[in-house]
This record gives C-alpha cells, structure tokens and sequence, in this order.
C-alpha cells in the first residue's frame, strides 16, 4: 500500500489487495470467489464512479470492525444482520468475557467502544491489517434494504431521534402544506417521501446519506479493499457458519438463528414500490446501481424503469 500525506492529514492509497485465504475447491469457496470476481469486474467497470476518490482516509474506515485475536475485519453494514454480526465480533474479541452472541443486550452491541474499528489505528497498522487480515461483509438485495431501513427508522414509534433529525426535514422539503405538527415530530413519513429525499440531489450535497440508506459500496468501499468474503442476507447462516469455521472458531461459535416474522420480503418491498413512479424509480435505481450490479441483484421485476 502506498501512503501519501497531505497537509497534517495522513491518506490511504489502497490498491486491490491479494485475498488472504488458501485455495480451496470446495462449492463455497468457488461460490466466494465468484462474488469476488464479480465486484472487481464491476469496480474495473465502472472504474469512474467507483474509484473517484483513490484515496482513503482513515475516517472512511469506521465501519471496519477489527478482531485482532483471529485476525479478522468485518464491514458491517445496517439492517443486513449486522446487531447478530455485531454480537458475535464482540464474543470474538471479548476474551471469555461473553460466550453467547444472544445473551448480549441489542443496544449494547451497537455502542462504539464495544468493537474496535479500523480507523483507530495509525496508517502503518492500518495497512498491515487490509494486507495480511482475513475481511468479509454482508450485503442485502439494495432495494429490501431499503426498504427495511425505512420501515425501522419511520415507522416505529420509539425511533423520536430519527423522526426529529430527518422526518421533520423529509417533511418540510417533500410535502405540500403540511401541518405544523407533522414538521415539529416528523414520524409520518410516506415512503414516497423517503424516495423524493434520496434522490433530490439538494440531499447528497447538503451531507453523507445516513449509514441505514447509504450504499455499501460507500460504506464499505470494495474498489479499493479486497474483501475475502462476501455473504448475503439471503444465504446468511450458511456464509456467517463459513466465516466462523474459516476463522478457526465454528467447532464452538456457531451464528445465532432468529424469528423471520418481521423480515422485509421482496413480496413486501414489491408493495412498497407501487406508489412510486417510474421516473423516481428509475432515479432510485441509479442511486443503488452499483450495489445491484457489484453483488449481482438483478433489476427488480416490479420496477417500472423509464
């Protein structure tokens, strides 16, 4: 890796980096090395608008979640498993101090100083850890979790700081005459709304999109860090036990299964779209495609693209 300095401010220059694991035949491994092929062909693809910023910061590293004792890291990504993944890094690097992911409180897997993260590192370390450690994220079909995130965040009652921090602005910028309560609690926003904010540009220059809504390739930056593993929510359990047995631990840690009951489902999301127009579709779409194309969802059947 090469590092650069500009100003006082240290930078990353992160070439692809050779993946960490052995060869392996298996059906799994050549399942994982497909999806891996297939975000670089996409990366070198649209090479544009996936490497504009060559460069990394250490700031952009946040979402990394470090387990030295395994020498792993793990890109978590909202509303794709990552408060089970959250639990089980912190069974990892908890040394004894927890031995049941589901024994760990919710809230208390997504407080900061819990986990380790990448960015906490200084740059020599950082790069001795993309080279040599194994790194693996999960990633969700775009639109589902999309469509999760808006229902967690909107439609429950108890999210008051989500309502206030974004449905009040959702509210005064997207709807016509809206009532005074309405932009003082913000927590009825319509989806059709959520889409309008997403894609009016005035929203990506005024600020990052929230890590819930925001793209993975932005989160977790694929085209410039060769992730080894790259599970899907679809496959979840199957690719977490993979992860673990890799990492040396799936004899004794095994990835904690749960009620599927309220689960956004693609007949769900499917439902979701209906109101939207083809226009704000096709905006939307533009918006996740790199995620679509990177970790090969097709384009939804219910999308009316213009």
């Amino acid at each position: 890796c090469i590092i650069s300095k500009k100003g006082s401010e240290n930078f990353l220059a992160l070439d692809l980096l050779v993946p960490v694991l052995p060869l392996q035949l298996s059906n799994t491994a050549i399942l994982h090395q497909i999806r891996r092929d297939q975000v670089t062909d996409t990366c070198r693809a649209n090479s544009v608008s996936s490497r504009k910023r060559r460069v990394l910061t250490p700031n952009d590293l946040k979402h990394l979640v470090v387990d030295e004792d395994h020498e792993m890291i793990y890109c978590y990504v909202p509303k794709v498993a990552c408060t089970n993944w959250k639990r089980v890094m912190m069974v990892l690097t908890g040394r004894g101090k927890y031995s049941d992911p589901m024994e760990i409180p919710a809230n208390e897997a997504h407080v900061s100083s819990n986990l380790k993260t990448l960015n906490q590192y200084s740059i020599p370390e950082i790069n001795h850890r993309l080279k040599n450690y194994m790194k693996f994220l999960f990633v969700r079909e775009p639109f589902e979790r999309l469509v999760s995130a808006y229902r967690n965040k909107f439609t429950q009652k108890y999210n008051t700081s989500f309502h206030k921090r974004y449905g009040t602005k959702i509210v005064k910028r997207q709807r016509k005459n809206a009532t005074q309560e309405a932009l003082r609690k913000g927590d009825d926003v319509k989806f059709e709304e959520f889409v309008a904010y997403l894609i009016d540009p005035h929203t990506q220059r005024e600020e990052p999109f929230n890590e819930h809504w925001q793209t993975v390739y932005s989160l977790c930056h694929p085209c410039h860090i060769h992730y080894d593993l790259i599970g899907k929510y679809e496959t979840l359990e199957e690719d977490s036990n993979y992860v673990l047995q890799l990492a040396g631990v799936g004899n004794y840690l095994k990835f904690p299964t749960y009620a599927k009951s309220t689960r956004t489902t693609d007949e769900m999301t499917t439902e979701f779209f209906q109101n939207i127009s083809s226009l704000h579709q096709t905006q939307l779409y533009e918006v996740y495609k790199l995620d679509f194309l990177m970790f090969n969802y097709s384009v939804p059947s219910y999308l009316k693209l213009e």
